[in-house]
This record gives structure tokens, C-alpha cells and sequence, in this order.
């Protein structure tokens, strides 16, 4: 987790962050909403990433793009972005710390294309 993300501190018992999970800069994780009267557990599973800004109300998620506002469950294996998210993907893999499976090539080929 970053040093600047944050828990609830209402109540911080009922967040659950999966192993191999990283929360990011300034990336808020709530267990209740005011507004809507909800106090529930927040649950990250296993080898998700939770961008920069992001505002994480309670509910499951996958790959959180970053500054968005998740306000209801996230199905599995979906990238959500926006205020409010939106799935922008479904049925895809995530390694370890949310890292698309891709990415390693991804990183390589733009490393090439800058030294040429």
C-alpha cells in the first residue's frame, strides 16, 4: 500500500485487502457511505490494483482505474474507470499486485521503440 492511500477510520475492521493487492497513491477505501446509510465490509481480492485517487466504497473490485468512484460491486476480472466506474473491460487476467499479464511485453516493446 502506498503512504499516502487511507482506510476508513470509521470503521477500519471491516476492510479486507487480498494478498499480492496494492492500493495507491492517495486511494480511499470506505466501509460506510453516508448517504445511502450503508456500513459494509470492503473486500479487495487477491492480485488487484487500485489506482491513484481512487474513492473505493464497499463492494468487491478487480482493476480500479485511477480517480474513479466505485459505488457498487465490481464483477470479477473487470477494469472499472470513471465517476461512477464503468467497466471498460471484462474476462481478463491479473498477475500478481493487479499487473495485467501483458504488461512485460507491453514495457519491452516501448522500451525498443525509444532506443530506435
Amino acid at each position: 500500500m502506498s503512504l499516502s492511500g487511507q482506510f476508513d477510520r470509521t470503521f477500519p475492521v471491516d476492510i479486507h485487502v487480498g494478498p499480492r493487492s496494492y492500493i495507491a497513491c492517495e486511494a480511499r477505501l470506505l466501509t460506510h457511505e453516508m448517504t445511502r446509510g450503508l456500513y459494509l465490509q470492503t473486500r479487495i481480492a487477491a492480485d488487484r490494483f487500485i489506482s491513484e485517487r481512487s474513492l473505493i466504497l464497499p463492494g468487491d473490485g478487480s482493476v480500479v482505474g485511477a480517480g474513479s468512484v466505485v459505488t457498487k460491486s465490481v464483477p470479477p476480472r473487470s477494469l472499472v474507470a470513471g465517476n461512477p466506474a464503468r467497466i471498460i473491460r471484462s474476462d481478463f487476467e491479473v498477475g500478481a499486485y493487479g499487473r495485467f499479464l501483458t504488461a512485460d511485453a507491453t514495457e519491452a516493446a516501448l522500451a525498443e521503440a525509444d532506443l530506435t
